[in-house]
């Protein structure tokens, strides 16, 4: 199957995810038998000029940071894969727009990149092959980590000053070997390095899926566990300086950040707000102050501990606003986080990530 690969997207807008998703998929159906001619001929110029273009222009209209690869999948079906490439908080608007897709014959539409018979799968990038020839792994151990799944790909022509390229490939290597949605979710770290380097016993690649499928089915056990006991949770206050002098308060839920069942709401949300605290030694003005503390109030009602979110800390000072959340899904945070972003770009510069987490190390720049 031939694909092109497509970036999009700069702009939010007002309306409604269903509305954009249903104006585009209006639009898509106008033009869909030009856009299957293209993708069938497989002319790269007419594919940027017919197709890229234009879908750059109206993906503009949905969400920001969608990437798609479009090609055949068979002699009479051409197949758009629509990828957050690795940006997490993205999946859910894909999803969402692949299953507000109409019928339309002659075309499949398909949320993040499907899996691949590993024995047709071979890449090549930065002048090296990447196949289950020249691929191998091993899985670390960590006693204090158990539940994280630390991988370690080797490489049999691993170059340490090409390690950023070898990276890159063995990424997109493996979202085309698992399936992007699987090695997201299966996986807590990749590194790679050269034979020479490794520490354990590989194992070939083509034994990965099974075991991945095996750790995250005994990981499964966590699913069940919830806090329970928010409501007598105390809560520490810390004031400190940043490295300019300026001061900083933090408030951390303290009695959670003890908690032994950390992996069981394996996803850190970070929302950062930036505001004008130039006049103030980086704090907020009281304006300022009114409308974070607004954020914070619809955080908290809309992340519910009972829901499987549970409020860690934040931090403010040095000109921002960090509010901290583990959850156990990444979904409603991601669409959140583009609310609030819309509602409040006129006042703030926002900025969300969502990664894996299992044991919170991001919480350890306080010390914990």
């Amino acid at each position: 199957m031939s694909f092109f690969k497509k970036l999009f997207s700069n702009k939010e807008t007002t309306q409604t995810e269903t509305g954009r998703y249903g104006a585009f998929w209006i639009w898509f159906e106008q033009h869909q038998q030009k856009f299957h001619d293209i993708v069938r001929e497989n002319d790269r110029e007419k594919f940027r000029e017919f197709l890229f273009n234009p879908l750059r222009k109206e993906l503009d209209h949905v969400h920001q940071g969608i990437f798609y690869l479009a090609g055949m999948l068979d002699q009479d079906t051409a197949e758009i894969v629509f990828t957050p490439d690795g940006v997490v908080p993205n999946i859910v608007f894909i999803e969402e727009l692949v299953a507000a897709a109409p019928e339309i014959a002659g075309w499949k539409f398909t949320a993040l990149k499907p899996e691949m018979d590993i024995n047709q799968l071979y890449l090549e990038m930065h002048g090296y092959d990447f196949n289950k020839e020249n691929l191998s792994f091993y899985l670390n151990d960590d006693e204090a980590y158990p539940d994280e799944i630390d991988l370690v790909m080797v490489h049999d022509e691993y170059q340490a000053e090409m390690h950023n390229p070898f990276t890159e490939a063995v990424y997109i290597y493996l979202d085309n070997y698992l399936g992007e949605y699987n090695a997201i979710m299966y996986i807590d770290h990749v590194t790679v390095c050269s034979k020479q380097d490794a520490e354990k016993e590989l194992i070939p690649i083509d034994k990965l899926k099974n075991i991945l499928i095996l750790k995250n089915s005994e990981i499964s056990r966590l699913n069940s566990i919830q806090y329970d006991h928010i409501d007598s949770d105390e809560y520490s206050i810390l004031n400190g300086q940043a490295d300019d002098g300026q001061p900083l308060t933090v408030m951390l839920n303290s009695s959670i950040l003890e908690w032994e069942h950390k992996a069981s709401h394996p996803w850190m949300f970070v929302m950062e707000v930036r505001y004008q605290g130039q006049d103030y030694q980086g704090m907020p003005s009281e304006q300022d102050y009114d409308a974070l503390e607004q954020i914070d109030q619809e955080l908290y009602e809309q992340l519910s501990d009972k829901d499987g979110y549970l409020f860690l800390g934040r931090e403010t000072g040095g000109n921002k606003r960090t509010f901290y959340y583990a959850c156990k899904d990444f979904r409603k945070p991601s669409k959140l986080a583009a609310e609030i972003l819309s509602k409040y770009k006129d006042q703030f510069e926002i900025e969300t990530n969502i990664l894996k987490d299992k044991y919170w190390h991001t919480m350890g720049k306080f010390g914990l």
